[in-house]
């Protein structure tokens, strides 16, 4: 065996003082394309596989599976198996969906093949985030296969620092950023984006875009050379061409059953039913047709020839007349209904309806314990705020099993991103927040929808953001050099139009973007003229949206948890915490309490009634008490000593009671007098710093009806001697009492 096996094909493309490396040859060789991408110490490996369709499935069967092996950054996986296995995770599921979104458009249509995409993250640096480099790879790993593929594209990140655009900064630099956009982009133009921004003016985003795109060229250059060093030969493919008569004979039965009409019914199931009796009028007459009747393949191809009638039909409309499928016109926004406060026991609720789109959206509060926990290459992550979306078959009148998609984690990212940056600090609103937005029915846009509901459902919780969010998703029709750009699209606006570009903020500024095209790519100027136009639609649902709650309730739910801080010494916290938890359990156990205690002497209660917090705090500030003088207590014997004893009167606090108090006659002996374990009332008679002197004495002459006097009880002479000739000494050390 020779070295030459280990010899690859490598291209190198140099951005911002950073090498990217794209390698292929020494590794998955098998593969029909395999790219190793390299950034740093961060090694992605991406291969792509393909088979032969016998039969086609109606759809092109393109699989994309991101994964990250934890062994990259030197890591063992925490779950029991100790290995990556099961479903992916929510990242990793959304950086498949990011690798899928912009390079689905590039292979052609009919294409009878089964592809997979699979990539590999093999080493991480902690600095360079392979998500990016995935996407890129996917590309290269495509342009080389045998595979039909109009690429190739390039993923990156934008950031934003102290006013200066950062092309993919590193984890660090991230966190000074107020924007995050990741793009694909093509030679000529961006053909995805997804994003968040810290309340961003929309012609900075398009600066930013338009930045990026230019910058990651030598990327785009890098897959060129790579693929003329060592690309395949591509399979041969013939586009599909349908029949001419056919194609007339269904455009003439279209019109015939009624398309146009079916087309312009506003109501979606009405149109649905419409469609759907234009579609068996057509099947009907041609299967009886001398001409078609006995050619099944042609029969299997009437069903995409109407559809094309119908988008076509559709498009010449709007761009004709300005007219829409609901009759509005390009820039109207569906009527807007707002119910909040719907749910009686939940901790904050609401219902956002446009058009046939309805969302309910429901905020729960919880402890610091509901924080979600995932295990990841960066190591250990919480988050204190989650946004679920869930869209059920019934929304679309569907049966079908119900099963978490990528598509409802993608939506539901996308809404988190766009509601966290009003959400408060932790250190100010210390609760978990978990919004769920249940789509109850769908015409489109109900991603945004549960981007406005959610932002109701947490003002109705109390939640005191800083500003109200909403969210409009943007379509386009583009005809040669002319486009349309359309507001608040319709679901079948989306199926027959070229964009799906849907932008969230508040008044100020962005904080949410994502887009996809079914087009070559977006110039700067339709991306511009869409978001200017998403900024009107905005303003106008947030106008809708502050006529039902102009602002967060003054108060959070009664129904949601209690909270309070309190702050204990911190040489007590092992008190609290008790032997193997034993404390802190019982504290929980009986108050329904969460409780955690910081180091610092910070305990964060989180209850579930006004009663139980008040429980839990007496029992934590039970572990904490001070001795007060001429403050009776019931203690217990800790030690015995020749001048006295010593009594625990409370939690790690300790006092001497001097053999001279132990009793109003005169004690010749502490033992036997006095027993170990004993309990013991006595009265605190001095506090000198942290020595505590008490005495039983003093309790006994006030249960005979004479009141303490301290002159009676003070400490004796120092000079005086106790029993055996030695002198007299004052009490131990007590617990630690002062608080933080």
């Amino acid at each position: 065996m020779t070295n030459d096996i280990f010899n690859p094909v490598r291209v190198t493309a140099n951005l911002f003082g950073k090498d990217y490396i794209f390698e292929t040859g020494r590794i998955a060789n098998q593969a029909d394309g395999a790219v190793w991408v390299q950034c740093g110490g961060t090694v992605v490996l991406v291969n792509v596989c393909s088979q032969t369709l016998e039969v086609s499935k109606g759809f092109f069967p393109l699989t994309v599976e991101y994964s990250e092996r934890m062994y990259a950054a030197g890591r063992i996986h925490g779950n029991f198996f100790r290995r990556e296995i099961g479903r992916p995770s929510e990242h990793e599921t959304l950086v498949s969906r990011l690798i899928d979104r912009p390079i689905r458009p590039l292979f052609p249509k009919g294409l009878m093949q089964d592809v997979q995409v699979l990539a590999t993250v093999l080493s991480a640096d902690q600095e360079n985030d392979p998500d990016i480099l995935a996407m890129s790879g996917a590309s290269a790993a495509l342009h080389l296969s045998s595979l039909p593929f109009d690429g190739p594209v390039v993923g990156a990140r934008v950031g934003r620092i102290d006013g200066k655009f950062v092309l993919n900064p590193t984890f660090e630099e991230r966190k000074k950023s107020d924007v995050d956009l990741v793009f694909a982009a093509s030679a000529t133009a961006l053909t995805m984006v997804e994003g968040e921004a810290r309340f961003v003016p929309e012609d900075i985003l398009i600066d930013a875009l338009e930045w990026g795109r230019v910058e990651v060229q030598p990327l785009i250059k890098a897959q060129e050379e790579l693929r003329a060093k060592a690309g395949k030969e591509k399979m041969p493919f013939t586009p599909h061409e349908d029949d001419p008569v056919l194609v007339a004979r269904v455009a003439e039965l279209c019109t015939k059953a009624g398309m146009e009409k079916a087309m312009v019914i506003p109501e979606k199931l009405a149109r649905k039913e419409a469609r759907k009796a234009v579609k068996d009028a057509v099947m009907a007459e041609l299967v009886v047709d001398p001409a078609w009747a006995e050619k099944p393949e042609a029969l299997a191809e009437v069903p995409d020839l109407i559809a094309a009638n119908e988008k076509a039909f559709v498009r010449k409309r709007i761009v004709t007349e300005g007219l829409r499928i609901d009759g509005r016109d390009t820039k109207t926004v569906r009527p807007i209904q707002i119910q909040a406060g719907v749910l009686p026991r939940t901790h904050g609720s609401a219902i956002f309806r446009r058009g046939e789109t309805k969302s309910l959206a429901v905020t729960t509060l919880g402890s610091t314990t509901d924080e979600l926990r995932t295990d990841g290459l960066g190591g250990d992550v919480t988050k204190s705020f989650m946004l679920h979306y869930n869209f059920p078959p019934f929304s679309v009148g569907e049966v079908k099993p119900v099963r978490l998609s990528r598509r409802e984690v993608g939506h539901g990212a996308l809404a988190e991103k766009s509601l966290r940056p009003v959400l408060p600090q932790d250190d100010s609103f210390p609760f978990t927040i978990r919004v769920v937005s249940e789509t109850m029915e769908s015409n489109g846009s109900s991603s945004m929808a549960a981007v406005c509901g959610g932002c109701l459902s947490l003002m109705d919780a109390g939640v005191p953001i800083s500003a109200p969010v909403a969210g409009v998703a943007m379509g386009l029709i583009k005809e040669g050099d002319q486009f349309i750009i359309l507001t608040d699209i319709l679901g079948d606006e989306d199926a027959m139009g070229d964009m799906d570009f849907k932008v969230a903020g508040t008044a100020e500024g962005v904080t949410g973007i994502q887009m996809d095209i079914k087009v070559e790519g977006l110039s700067t100027d339709i991306m511009r003229a869409a978001m200017r136009q998403a900024h009107e639609g905005r303003m106008h649902i947030l106008g809708e949206m502050a006529k039902v709650l102009p602002a967060p309730r003054a108060s959070i739910s009664p129904y949601a948890p209690q909270h309070k801080e309190i702050f204990v010494n911190p040489d007590i916290i092992r008190l609290i915490i008790g032997p193997g938890g034993k404390n802190i359990k019982a504290i929980t156990t009986a108050t329904g309490a969460s409780v955690d205690i910081d180091d610092s002497g910070k305990v964060s209660i989180f209850a579930p009634s006004s009663e139980s917090m008040q429980r839990a705090c007496e029992m934590i500030s039970y572990y904490d008490q001070h001795a007060e003088v001429g403050k009776n207590y019931v203690g217990k014997v800790k030690k015995l000593l020749e001048i006295g004893c010593i009594v625990e009167i409370l939690p790690n606090v300790e006092a001497l009671v001097h053999i001279s108090q132990l009793d109003i006659n005169r004690v010749p002996q502490v033992a036997g007098f006095v027993s170990l374990g004993e309990e013991m009332k006595v009265k605190v008679i001095e506090i000198n710093g942290d020595r505590i002197r008490a005495s039983r004495k003093a309790v006994l002459l006030e249960e005979q009806g004479h009141p303490w006097n301290p002159e009676e009880t003070a400490r004796p002479a120092r000079s005086s001697e106790g029993r055996g000739g030695k002198p007299r000494s004052g009490g131990p050390r007590g617990g630690h009492r002062d608080r933080h």
